[in-house]
C-alpha cells in the first residue's frame, strides 16, 4: 500500500488512495490535526476511525441498508462505498508554497452492484499555507439522472472536550438517536456515551471550532449545497468529528437535499479546512 505524501513550507498531507482516497495525516507546524485509530486501520475488515474518510453516494444510513430504484431494491452500507475502495492517483503540483494531489474513483461492476449508475469523481487535495483545501468533481456518465448525496466524516484530535467551543450556523440540532430537537448556544454535554447531532438546513456556509486544550482555532468552509453538518463524538476517545454533508441520512429514499445530476453533466463543489494555533 503507497502512501502519497505532500509537503510545503508550513504543512504536509498523507493520503492513502488504496484505502478510500482517505487522508489520514495533516500537519500544520508540524502540528498533527486529524485522528487516527491506527489499530482500525491496520485492519481493512474494519472502517477506518480516523483522518477524513469520503462518504459517497450516500452521507449515514438507510433503514435496514436498502432503498429502491426502477423498481428494484438495492442495499447500500452506511456512507456508501467510497471510503472503502481503492481511488487511482491521477497527477499531483508542488511548489514551496503550494502542493495537490488528484484522485480518481470510477465505477465499475462492484459499485454498480449496489448503485445502478456509473460515474466517475474525482478529488484534489491541496494544502497552502494553514488551509487544506478538497475540491471535488462528481460526473454523471449514465444514461439517466444520478441521485446522489456526498460529504466528508473528519476525525480532529482533541485533548480535552470540555474546551471546546463551537460556532455552527443554526440554532439547533437533531439528536440521531432519539430524533428529537435540541437548542444549541456552542457546547454540548459531554457526559453523554456517544453524541450524534445533526445540524440541519444550516444558514451560513463556515464553522468554527476553538479548542482551548491545544490553543487551535480550526474553520470550516463549505459550498452552499453542504445542507447538513453532523457533530460525532464518542466518550473516553480523543476526537470528534464535524461533518458536512450534501443531504441528511436517508436522503436516497426521501429525496431531502438529494443531488441529482443528468446524464453528462458535472458537479464541482468544494470545502476548505484551516487551522490556526493561538
Amino acid at each position: 500500500m503507497k502512501n502519497l505524501h505532500l509537503k510545503t513550507n508550513s504543512s504536509q498531507l498523507e493520503v492513502v488512495p488504496e484505502r478510500g482516497g482517505i487522508i489520514i495525516s495533516w500537519r500544520v507546524q508540524d502540528q498533527e490535526i486529524l485522528y487516527l485509530d491506527e489499530e482500525r486501520f491496520a485492519n481493512p475488515q474494519l472502517s477506518v476511525r480516523g483522518g477524513v474518510p469520503i462518504l459517497f453516494p450516500i452521507c449515514g444510513n438507510l433503514p435496514d441498508n436498502t432503498y429502491t430504484h426502477n423498481g428494484k431494491q438495492y442495499t447500500l452500507k452506511q456512507h456508501g462505498f467510497a471510503r472503502d475502495l481503492p481511488w487511482e492517483f491521477v497527477e499531483d503540483h508542488i511548489t514551496p508554497d503550494s502542493a495537490s494531489l488528484s484522485l480518481v474513483l470510477n465505477s465499475n461492476e462492484q459499485t454498480r452492484a449496489v448503485y445502478p449508475f456509473d460515474f466517475k469523481v474525482v478529488f484534489t487535495y491541496q494544502i497552502q499555507g494553514n488551509t487544506l483545501e478538497i475540491r471535488q468533481q462528481y460526473t454523471n456518465l449514465s444514461p439517466e439522472p444520478m441521485p446522489f448525496s456526498f460529504g466528508f466524516h473528519p476525525y480532529f484530535a482533541t485533548r480535552e472536550k470540555e474546551q471546546l467551543k463551537f460556532e455552527i450556523p443554526s440554532g439547533e440540532y437533531q439528536d440521531q438517536n432519539t430524533k428529537t430537537i435540541h437548542p444549541f448556544n456552542g457546547n454540548f454535554d459531554f457526559s453523554q456515551d456517544v453524541i450524534d447531532a445533526a445540524f440541519k438546513q444550516v444558514n451560513g456556509t463556515s464553522a468554527t471550532v476553538i479548542d482551548h486544550s491545544r490553543r487551535l482555532k480550526l474553520s470550516l468552509d463549505f459550498d452552499e449545497i453542504f445542507s447538513t453538518l453532523v457533530f460525532w463524538t464518542v466518550k473516553g476517545k480523543d476526537f470528534y468529528c464535524l461533518e458536512p454533508w450534501s443531504a441528511g441520512r436517508n436522503a436516497l429514499n426521501t429525496g431531502e437535499n438529494l443531488t441529482i445530476l443528468q446524464p453528462g453533466s458535472d458537479l464541482l463543489t468544494r470545502i476548505s479546512l484551516s487551522a490556526n494555533f493561538f
